[in-house]
């Protein structure tokens, strides 16, 4: 009998005995002979004969069978009849449930999640967000066995983040941070300290696999490696630069490389010398890694020279440091600097090397002489590079009998400097790190005590002028100082409370925010009631999208109409007729001379801006800015974020030019 006919046979006995499960199986082993004589639909309509369970029925109509493959669609009816009540089921978005009803009439799954009881699904959402929770999960293990999930967590860290990735999959250490935050795991502020406990033992663990870069994932084995004739085929066939490394950097670490033969570590060579070609050109900080690695394998291919050169080429090691990880600038340096002229190089780069490139030349030759003079030499500089401010700074202690560096009261204004303003890239770590300690009272107190009483005035002074810092940091630190050394309280400058403006607009503004108003209440609003109105009469509001829209839009009309209305009762027209020009205030034209040019602004009230005109809100960042200063004094002007801190100066206040006065009246048929 042919295969066909005995398929047949079976449906028809799948049929007669109302046997859906065997029906259903069969359709999965058979469906590329099925789709041969049925399309979807018609495989739909065959399991529907199989059945008369009302909840298998909707399952077979929800999944769509026209709309999709006839595969997808058995993958789908497969997921949903998976999906039995007290089950439990998985969600990126919500975690753990458990379905708690299954409703064949609307074609809706409810689910008891934590933090969300009684959330329903339809069915198409169902088979796109939830997955039936494996048995070996981590969050089945929390609800199922509290105990021993909590004396996993507490005493056992690493096989804690093992089950982790094995419920999860490989990840980097941030996504993982991310998991056990948001599933309650550990808390944010415990994740560093849990972490370094994990990382500790899983160092030995040969089943796990953690990356130099926190941006590649921690790797899960399925099994320990043998390091066998498989292994040794498998390596040599592989092209990708980063699996060889890897795997090399594996086999060393598990001692085999000592007691490899000539045939593997011939092997080992001639995949590296590949490696160590593709990655020319291509890039930089992974070539530094491999050459690393031939170096201290003791290969003489590639030739270590031959790298080295490269790396100097253009000063590619500059770029390579920025991308390795801390521990593997080391190395680099190492290999780089082979000779005094070697040495030299890498002093002259100092400038433009990441931080820890500069700790590692610093800490690798910073008892030579040559060393001790480049660096004081840019110590010494109007701008000393950010690394080095960093490095000196934070380990003074270390630096204090160096004879060569300038005086301590002139690196800490280096330090100061850094501090100020916007930076970007390297630098912006680098003032991160110094503000931090600026913020350390231990550290405080050191530098204090390595002052003379002169210089600690002199700091001081030089600290309390800075304008750049946040406000509120900026006096907490001042505070600090001055507690540590109370004599600076006769250098405290007492800073003057910054005046209150009245809120005001001019006539025009308010005019036009007022008719903005009435159209709100007077025409949007009601437009709104209609649309909502209109779409009720689709029906079945909870599937009614119209409705939804209606009522979203009825609500941001709502807040906006509260909002407005506290505006217009807190918010006075003006002319601005007691403005004055001793200090730059609401109703002044302001002459200014920036990097860029002079310019003039107008500054009027809070909703007054004309860009043409040179009309400025007296709320946008740049007259906040100039607001209470007087002609001469300097402030900041506001940029991007990452863009160096750019000063201008006030030359002028005057009264508002007669063009300004007439835009500010009340438009022609308008009323307040």
């Amino acid at each position: 009998m042919a295969a066909t006919d005995v398929l047949t046979n079976q449906m028809n006995e799948c049929v007669q005995n109302q046997d859906f499960e065997r029906a259903f199986a069969l359709v999965r082993e058979n469906q590329a002979e099925l789709a041969k004589k049925l399309d979807a639909n018609g495989v739909k309509e065959l399991l529907k004969k199989t059945t008369r369970d009302r909840l298998l029925l909707s399952y077979l109509d929800g999944v769509g069978f026209g709309a999709m493959p006839l595969d997808k669609a058995l993958v789908a009816l497969e997921k949903l009849v998976g999906f039995q009540v007290n089950s439990l089921v998985l969600s990126k978005a919500w975690g753990l449930g458990t379905v708690k009803r299954l409703d064949y009439f609307y074609k809706r799954i409810t689910v008891d999640f934590k933090n969300k009881r009684g959330h329903q699904f339809t069915y198409a959402a169902a088979i796109d967000m939830l997955e039936s929770a494996p048995e070996g999960h981590i969050l089945v293990m929390r609800h199922c066995d509290p105990t021993a999930f909590e004396a996993l967590l507490k005493d056992k860290p690493g096989d804690f983040i093992k089950a982790v990735l094995k419920s999860y999959g490989d990840m980097p250490v941030t996504r993982l941070e991310d998991v056990c935050v948001a599933n309650g795991f550990v808390k944010s502020v415990n994740w560093k300290q849990y972490w370094d406990r994990a990382r500790a033992a899983l160092r030995g663990d040969k089943l796990v696999e953690i990356p130099a870069k926190r941006a590649e994932p921690i790797r899960l084995k399925a099994s320990v490696e043998s390091y066998g004739d498989s292994w040794l085929t498998a390596f040599s066939h592989e092209t990708d630069p980063k699996l060889i490394l890897a795997a090399v950097r594996e086999y060393v670490s598990q001692g085999r490389f000592k007691e490899a033969d000539d045939v593997v570590k011939a092997k080992i060579e001639e995949r590296l010398v590949f490696a160590v070609t593709a990655a020319r050109n291509v890039d930089d900080a992974l070539y530094a890694r491999l050459s690393a690695e031939v170096r201290r394998l003791g290969f003489a291919n590639p030739p270590v020279e031959a790298m080295r050169a490269y790396l100097w080429e253009r000063r590619r090691f500059v770029k390579a440091a920025a991308e390795l990880p801390s521990r593997e600038v080391c190395d680099l340096i190492k290999m780089l600097a082979c000779d005094d002229e070697s040495k030299a190089k890498l002093y002259a780069a100092l400038p433009d090397m990441c931080f820890a490139a500069v700790s590692e030349t610093v800490a690798q030759f910073g008892e030579e002489t040559a060393c001790r003079e480049a660096v004081s030499a840019l110590m010494r500089q109007p701008k000393a590079p950010a690394t080095l401010v960093t490095l000196i700074v934070g380990k003074y202690e270390q630096f204090r009998e160096w004879k060569e560096l300038p005086p301590l009261i002139t690196i800490l204004t280096h330090a100061i400097a850094l501090g100020e303003g916007r930076q970007s890239g390297e630098t912006l770590k680098m003032q991160n790190m110094v503000r931090r300690l600026f913020a350390d009272v231990k550290w405080l107190e050191k530098v204090f005590s390595w002052l003379d009483e002169g210089d600690k005035a002199l700091f001081f002074e030089r600290f309390q002028a800075s304008i750049a810092w946040d406000p509120s940091t900026h006096h907490t630190i001042v505070v600090r100082m001055v507690k540590i050394a109370p004599g600076l309280e006769l250098h405290l400058v007492k800073a003057e409370k910054k005046r209150e403006y009245a809120r005001a607009t001019s006539y025009r503004s308010f005019a036009l925010k007022k008719a903005e108003y009435l159209k709100l209440i007077n025409e949007d609003m009601p437009a709104n009631v209609k649309r909502i109105e209109f779409a009720k009469s689709y029906g079945d509001l909870s599937e009614n999208a119209e409705y939804q829209y209606a009522k979203d839009e009825q609500r941001a009309l709502m807040q906006k109409q509260t909002l407005m209305q506290a505006d217009l009762e807190a918010v006075k027209p003006s002319d601005f007729a007691d403005a004055t020009t001793d200090e730059v205030m609401p109703g002044v034209a302001v002459r200014i001379s920036a990097p860029d040019g002079e310019r003039r602004y107008c500054i009027l009230g809070e909703w007054d801006n004309d860009t043409e005109l040179g009309v400025l809100s007296s709320k946008a960042k740049l007259a906040v800015n100039m607001l209470g200063k007087r002609a001469g004094d300097e402030f900041e002007l506001p940029g991007a974020e990452d863009a160096p801190t750019q000063f201008a100066r006030i030359l002028s206040i005057e009264p508002l030019p007669d063009e300004i006065r007439e835009w500010m009246k009340l438009p022609a048929g308008m009323q307040i």
